[in-house]
């Protein structure tokens, strides 16, 4: 199996994994900002991840990795922030979810490059 395959078959696990414990773990309120910090986090983790996992064996991957932990923080800050005050999402589902699949998914990476 290819890296990319290993990749996508790890943030497949994540996104699958955290979709069901959306309907078991958080109170039907906050349900909503579970799934939105889901939908946020594989929109940035998917072209993140997949740069990374290209750059395996290149001068410039320190360079993509430090890139993609400043970008997954840049995010994590405009959703406590701005987007989930905004949208009136529960601060607290919102933020664990989305630092745990975007964590998740890091180590979907780690998992991928060793």
């Amino acid at each position: 199996m290819t890296a990319g395959r290993r990749y996508l078959a790890g943030v497949a696990t994540v996104a699958a994994a955290t979709l069901a414990l959306s309907f078991v773990l958080p109170p039907p309120a906050a349900r909503t900002g579970v799934w939105v910090a889901l939908a946020i986090a594989l929109a940035l983790q998917g072209p993140l991840g997949w740069w990374l996992v290209r750059a395996i064996g290149t001068e410039r991957f320190l360079l993509v990795w430090t890139a993609g932990i400043a970008a997954r923080l840049a995010v994590v800050a405009a959703c406590g922030f701005v987007i989930a005050p905004k949208v009136g999402l529960e601060l607290g589902a919102t933020l664990i979810t989305l630092v745990a699949v975007l964590m998740s998914c890091v180590i979907v990476e780690a998992l991928v490059v060793r």
